[in-house]
Formats: C-alpha cells, structure tokens, sequence
C-alpha cells in the first residue's frame, strides 16, 4: 500500500501518545486515532518531521484547549457523526512515516482520511499558532 505524502492539512490514521500519558513513562499511544498534519519540515538526509493534533471524541475541559469538528467535516473525511473536536493544546512530533502511522480500520489500503478544507485549516492554524505565542503547547516527540 502506498504511503500518502505528508503534507499541513492531510488526516492521517495515527497512535497518537498524549503528553499525559508521555509524563507517566508510556512510549506508545493506547488508540489508533485521526491526526491532521499541521507542519512538515525537511530535515538532513532526507528525513522529515511531521507535526499531528489528534482529534477525539472527548470534550476538552477547557474549551480554548480544541476546535470542535463540524458534522460536515466530519462526513467529508468518513469520519463517525459522534461530537469531536482538534486538540490544538499539544502535538506529536515524529519523523515520517515512523512506526504509528497505522493503516485506517477496516480500510488496509488507506493511511489518510482526507485533507482538511483550507478555511477549516487555517482556523486550527491560527488557534496553534495562539497556543504557541503563548507558550501553551505541549510537544511529545516521539522516536521509534
């Protein structure tokens, strides 16, 4: 199966590990989960680093902590039609394609569930960058 070419904006099927669970000394994600893409930058011998949210069906406790997904957006990439929402709070970062990039369940040929609409993506783009500036963003680079 061939591999998507990563890019800001593709959702990805990935084994996201949150910050949490990276504090307490796990070193693998628990689920299989949609992941959009937010930066990918080349790095020396070809390698290149992949930056990931994770989208979940859990509310965040502090709503500035995610974006909420639109039921339309949701049906654009085949996702469920349950509440979910971007946590934009923390990221992955991994070097592409890595060993958690995981084929999308029940569809072995797929890695992505699509790309996000350009609008939608520059929204999460700006409510990262606010994380950012503000010095409220979690990064948990994982390693194979």
């Amino acid at each position: 199966m061939p591999l998507p070419t990563p890019h800001p904006g593709l959702v990805i099927s990935y084994s996201y590990l949150w910050q949490d669970q990276h504090r307490r000394g796990e070193e693998e994600g628990r689920k299989d989960r949609p992941c959009a893409i937010v930066l990918v930058r080349q790095i020396i011998d070809d390698a290149v680093i992949v930056s990931v949210v994770p989208a979940t069906h859990s509310p965040p406790a502090d709503p500035a902590d995610a974006v909420v997904m639109p039921p339309g957006l949701k049906r654009h990439l085949g996702l469920d039609d349950q509440p979910s929402w971007i946590v934009i709070s923390e990221l992955n970062d991994f070097v592409w394609p890595g060993p958690d990039l995981r084929p999308i369940l029940g569809k072995t040929d797929r890695y992505d569930y699509g790309v996000l609409p350009p609008s939608f993506f520059r929204k999460l783009q700006e409510a990262i960058f606010t994380r950012i500036t503000s010095k409220r963003l979690a990064v948990v680079t994982r390693t194979e």
